[in-house]
């Protein structure tokens, strides 16, 4: 089957060998998503509602350039380093998915790979032709 590929422009995608999204079939896979605003810089330093809702956007963009949408997310994941800022992080979560109900997963973690990282987002799909 054909892969088909998106690329956001990390900086990480070209050294660690991995893109954005990748649609095989009707699956869409998206890459862990972090906070990056558009100027490389990390969004909303400190706010784990804002940086889940910009991982939310990145993720949203990259399932639609594949030709899917958020209604055919299937699951999701988020990494927090913080399990306090989990209400807010579900907050945006819900904004984005409440009638879709994925399947979600929250795990906390030690650290991403920038410091001021809170939050990074995974989403996968399946596409109804």
């Amino acid at each position: 089957m054909e892969r088909k590929r998106v690329s956001s422009g990390s900086p990480w995608e070209k050294p660690i060998g991995f893109c954005r999204a990748m649609r095989v079939g009707n699956q869409i896979v998206v890459a862990g998503t972090a906070p990056v605003a558009p100027d490389g810089t990390t969004a909303a330093p400190g706010d784990p509602y804002r940086q889940a809702v910009r991982c939310f956007e990145i993720i949203k963009d990259a399932i639609e350039q594949l030709g899917g949408s958020l209604d055919d997310v299937v699951r999701t994941r988020m990494y927090v380093v913080d399990l306090s800022h989990a209400e807010e992080i579900g907050r945006a979560h819900g904004e984005y998915f409440r009638s879709v109900r994925p399947v979600a997963t929250m795990v906390g973690t030690s650290g991403l790979v920038r410091d001021d990282f809170l939050v990074e987002i995974e989403a996968d799909c399946i596409v109804e032709d």
